[in-house]
């Protein structure tokens, strides 16, 4: 993931930071709880392509 990129991107819905997690190719929103997948290396920030973070993936 491009650092330049991480930095500007940020959650479609709280508008808060993301957090890269290299081993699933995600972007996580630790505030919404939410992991948006990375498709081909284009992050995909929609809501309904995100799935719910457990405590064990915190």
């Amino acid at each position: 993931m491009n650092k330049k990129l991480l930095h500007i991107l940020v959650c479609p819905l709280c508008k808060g930071k993301l957090q890269y997690n290299k081993k699933n190719a995600e972007l996580e929103c630790r505030h919404d709880n939410l992991a948006f997948p990375l498709r081909n290396g284009v992050p995909i920030l929609l809501e309904m392509d995100a799935r719910q973070l457990t405590p064990e993936n915190k």
